[in-house]
């Protein structure tokens, strides 16, 4: 890691570098120089101590200059100084030895950044978009159980723990664009593996009973379901699940930190909002091309008898990861050709410096050692100096605490709408992606944007966040309004429309004891009555639903529904009945809200995360932060979520005498744990991040000046020339 400290000569443009003479002289002054020595670049040079090559793009990134040792009585070209060059091919992009010239206009941070969104992109699009959208078809098409298909989500967290160590320890010092690249491929080796079973586990056949759930056709359901054996694909999932979160490690840390490296301090939330945005935007497009893909029959150019309506249906759930797998390998090329430093990197390292927290024990010195993390024996000092470092352990348990609120809104987000709003499962999906996108990828791209706007440095960024999550808290507040229940027979209200004072439900009545309903069989319709019943069965229902004038399918004669204005008996349309909630527009509001400022406040965390450490360490302190964000967040935040809401429940399917899944919620139950759950989240978020702007130690000196004396650019590093003729007080080290 190149390491800067303040000078007082000019800085020059490196130009290209020849040797006049004295090999032996070089070797002694440049070539085992150790990595603490630094070498003045501003000491004037003679007319032909040098060869100006200007029209490099990598002049300015060359080895920097190195000044042989002075003898009292030596001839004065003994004092001259000479120059090193590293050789433009480790600062050119390429890969080995082929580097060709049009590669080099990608080889600036916007340039890596925007093949890096596309890889975080994909990520997204793989992980979080097209796993939880056919998760459901998989449970399907394989016989899976639910905590099955919970096994292959955790799969990821799983194996990113494993990694997060030694990818961000080794990797933070090691070449980080081929770290990322090599990542890259093992992910898209995961999307290949995930897709594996339907090529392998043979075509996809069921048969079809059109009028299975009504009242004349309804069945009774054997309890000893035969075994298939397609269950034991779920180790297949789970491997493919782990390969990808084995190469998505090194994208959130190292790449975080190599952008961070090559721009200037003030720019790098911009690029990393820019980052994060990519990745937030990617679920929602595997939302999109992952519900498209189910529209298709799984077995693609088969004909078959079911619709997409259909309980037996699958959709073609393979085919997004067949896609992302070519993607990532294609993606992970240009990567891998970058160089370990972009051109013109080597200018922000004192400004981030300036910025370092500083911690009151005085070992901390010895992560500033560039040598420091290249080696095994470093890493229980590495671990030992962040465990030491409170500004850091606070940042990692807060960051743990919006973890917990984001992994539980996102997974059970859409069942709260849903269960809310009383609508279709895709509904409540595509309600709460309109949220998400425009909320966590608006409010992680705006939180770069005002740190870089107002300059926030050091505790200003902790204040910002300290200030979003007050916000959020008071925002939560929503969820102790709620709405109303639909009224459903026999659960929250009777076959007459009234309501139930008892607890316990009762789904047969007189009008359809005869129809023997069985309560496995649970397909919701809503009555002409405006009541919703179990089933068509359940609503007495005698025939096959016919398609109505909206499309839907409409049964009649339904003997539970009674006919409103004249004698006989009343129809059923299929799904449930639609709310009347006159509050969904404050609810959704408020959600919009509290999604936005929890995701406002992300890359000011973060930034403020890689403030807090010396530069040494940042990836490792990224990764070690991650783990901690897992551990005590992402995965137990679902779990928790999802046996609060369960304790909500009020319909439970029946599995031949065995508990299954949740049919209906109580809704002011649900709010209220939803409720609790947020305020005590947002509470301990608000209590860390307080904590840390107490704590916080601003560095002796400020980088107010060091700033003003950098050039300015818009780009960060995009533009090396413009080192061309601009003064700072900076000296390199001497090995790059």
């Amino acid at each position: 890691m190149p390491q800067h400290s303040t000078g007082d000569k000019p800085l020059l443009s490196t130009p290209q570098l020849v040797f006049p003479s004295l090999p032996s002289a070089v070797d002694s002054g440049c070539g085992h120089t150790p990595p603490s020595r630094r070498a003045s670049i501003g000491s004037p040079l003679s007319p032909g101590a040098l060869r100006s090559a200007t029209h490099s793009p990598l002049d300015s990134c060359s080895q920097p200059l190195c000044q042989l040792p002075a003898e009292k009585h030596g001839p004065p070209a003994a004092r001259e100084v000479r120059y090193v060059s590293a050789g433009p091919k480790r600062l050119a992009c390429g890969w080995w030895a082929f580097a060709p010239e049009c590669l080099q206009a990608f080889n600036t941070p916007r340039g890596f950044l925007l093949f890096l969104c596309v890889a975080s992109f994909l990520q997204g699009m793989t992980v979080n978009g097209f796993i939880n959208t056919v998760i459901t078809s998989i449970e399907r098409r394989y016989d899976l159980l639910s905590y099955q298909s919970g096994l292959i989500a955790s799969s990821y967290d799983v194996a990113a723990c494993f990694c997060l160590t030694f990818v961000s320890y080794f990797g933070g010092s090691g070449h980080k664009p081929r770290w990322l690249g090599w990542g890259v491929l093992v992910m898209g080796a995961g999307s290949l593996v995930f897709a594996l079973p339907h090529f392998t586990s043979g075509p996809y056949q069921v048969e079809v009973d059109e009028g299975i759930g009504t009242c004349q056709a309804n069945r009774s359901v054997a309890c000893g379901k035969s075994t298939s054996g397609l269950s034991s694909y779920r180790l297949v999932f789970m491997l493919g699940q782990f390969l990808h979160g084995v190469g998505a490690t090194p994208l959130y840390t190292l790449g975080v930190t190599y952008l961070d490296e090559n721009v200037k301090s003030s720019y790098s939330p911009v690029y990393i909002a820019i980052f994060y945005t990519a990745a937030i935007l990617g679920p929602a497009a595997g939302y999109l091309i992952g519900g498209a893909l189910l529209n298709i029959y799984t077995e693609i150019g088969q004909r078959t008898e079911l619709t997409t309506e259909s309980p037996l249906w699958v959709g073609a759930w393979w085919v997004g990861f067949l896609g992302a797998g070519v993607a990532a390998f294609l993606i992970a090329v240009p990567i891998l050709g970058y160089p370990r430093q972009l051109p013109g990197s080597q200018r922000y390292v004192v400004m981030r410096a300036s910025e370092t927290h500083q911690l009151k024990d005085s070992r901390h010195k010895v992560a500033s050692n560039p040598d420091f993390g290249k080696t095994i024996s470093d890493l229980p000092l590495s671990i030992w100096l962040l465990l030491k470092n409170p500004m850091f352990i606070l940042l990692c348990l807060a960051g743990a605490t919006e973890a917990t609120l984001i992994a539980g809104m996102s997974t059970f987000g859409p069942k709260f709408l849903e269960s809310q709003f009383s609508l279709s499962a895709s509904e409540a999906a595509t309600l709460f992606g309109y949220l998400v996108v425009p909320a966590g990828g608006g409010g992680t791209f705006l939180g770069g944007f005002l740190v870089n706007k107002f300059k926030l440095r050091g505790s200003g960024t902790i204040r910002f966040c300290l200030l979003c999550t007050l916000t959020s808290l008071l925002a939560a507040s929503v969820f102790s309004m709620h709405c109303p229940n639909v009224p459903m027979a026999g659960v929250t209200a009777s076959y007459g429309n009234s309501l139930l004072p008892q607890d316990p439900w009762e789904l047969t009545a007189a009008c359809n004891a005869a129809c023997g309903c069985r309560p496995e069989h649970y397909s919701p319709v809503c009555g002409s009555n405006g009541l919703m019943y179990f089933s068509p069965c359940h609503a007495g229902c005698p025939e096959v639903a016919a398609p109505g004038p909206g499309g839907q399918k409409v049964y009649r004669d339904c003997s539970c529904v009674p006919q409103n204005f004249s004698s006989g008996f009343g129809h059923a349309t299929a799904g449930k009945c639609s709310s009347t909630c006159q509050r969904k527009p404050l609810l959704l509001v408020f959600i919009f809200v509290v999604i936005l400022f929890t995701f406002l406040s992300s890359i000011p965390a973060l930034t403020a995360t890689l403030r807090c450490v010396c530069d040494q360490q940042r990836s490792f302190a990224l990764g070690i932060q991650w783990i901690v964000v897992r551990t005590l967040g992402s995965i137990p935040g679902p779990i928790a979520f999802g046996w609060l809401i369960d304790k909500a429940c009020l319909l439970w399917q029946d599995q031949c005498g065995q508990r299954g899944s949740c049919f209906l919620y109580h809704n002011a139950a649900m709010s209220q744990y939803m409720l609790i759950a947020g305020l005590v989240y947002k509470v301990l978020g608000f209590l860390f991040f307080a904590a840390a702007c107490v704590l916080y130690k601003p560095p002796s000196g400020s980088s107010n000046g060091l700033e003003a004396s950098l050039p300015s650019q818009s780009s960060g590093s995009d533009n090396p020339t413009d080192l061309q003729d601009a003064p700072t007080d900076l000296q390199f080290q001497s090995d790059v």
